[in-house]
């Protein structure tokens, strides 16, 4: 499967905005021959924007921006992941990514599950236990959402329930280079599977985002990564590497869980 991830400087409170740059970057996307573009955490709203604005344009997963990106995916023919506020039936604001396939259809909706700091606490409501593996084009595919990433746990989770391809909508920001030209690579490694890290470049008031997007092979090979600048990267993904790295690295096959239950009091 050839995979695009789109690097950009956020667009805050300008959905409309958002939904033209993704119409822009999915047609160049099909042009290079993609059949899946991976966009950033937040995507369709910026992600420093404020709690009073998260509520504002939140929208449910089949809300009128949603019904937008179908068309996008529809009519370019081109599987789509994006970040976005989501309004849920209760009332709750998750920070969100949702799955659309070229078809149209909503493959998967993913929630936020780990915070990070004041800022996301204050905008969000923490994601429940749903961590969805959905088949797109033949392929095990998961989502996280940035600090998601940097949880070991996480990525396993993933990989036990067969996910080949773990998609990370992210905003990660300076001076967290570190989870961009490292961490990324191990969770990859450790769990012999395909990892895209969609990151934001540019800033958002005072926020400076590190870029570095890339994607990743199950050897924790680079095959694509951006620099600090807007970019669109384009990589063949193949899936006997992940067959091939699970049998010689067999990671997963050879896990004790037994022995990671914290220890029972004395």
């Amino acid at each position: 499967m050839r995979i695009a991830l789109f690097q950009g400087a956020p667009l805050p409170l300008d959905v409309p905005g958002n939904l033209e740059r993704l119409h822009q970057q999915a047609q160049v996307a099909t042009a290079r021959g993609a059949e899946l573009l991976v966009c950033p955490e937040m995507f369709l709203t910026g992600y420093n924007i404020g709690s009073e604005a998260v509520a504002r344009l939140a929208e449910a997963d089949d809300g009128p921006s949603a019904l937008a990106v179908v068309e996008i995916a529809q009519s370019n023919r081109i599987a789509i992941v994006y970040g976005y506020p989501e309004l849920s039936e209760d009332g709750q604001v998750y920070n969100s990514v949702q799955l659309i396939d070229a078809h149209g259809s909503s493959l998967g909706n993913y929630r936020k599950t780990h915070l990070f700091g004041g800022l996301d606490r204050a905008m969000f409501s923490p994601g429940p236990d749903h961590y969805p593996v959905v088949e797109l084009n033949g392929w095990r595919v998961g989502m996280l959402i940035c600090y998601d990433i940097e949880f070991p746990e996480n990525a396993r989770r993933l990989a036990l329930a067969g996910a080949e391809l773990i998609l990370v909508p992210t905003a990660n920001m300076v001076p967290y280079d570190f989870i961009c030209q490292v961490t990324v690579r191990a969770r990859a490694n450790e769990n012999q599977c395909y990892l895209v890290y969609a990151n934001y470049c540019g800033a958002e008031d005072e926020i400076h985002y590190c870029g570095q997007s890339s994607i990743i092979g199950p050897d924790g090979s680079i095959l694509a990564m951006a620099g600090r600048d807007t970019a669109l990267l384009v990589a063949d993904l193949d899936l006997q590497r992940v067959h091939e790295g699970r049998a010689s690295t067999p990671y997963l096959h050879d896990l004790r869980p037994e022995l990671y239950q914290p220890p029972r009091s004395a």
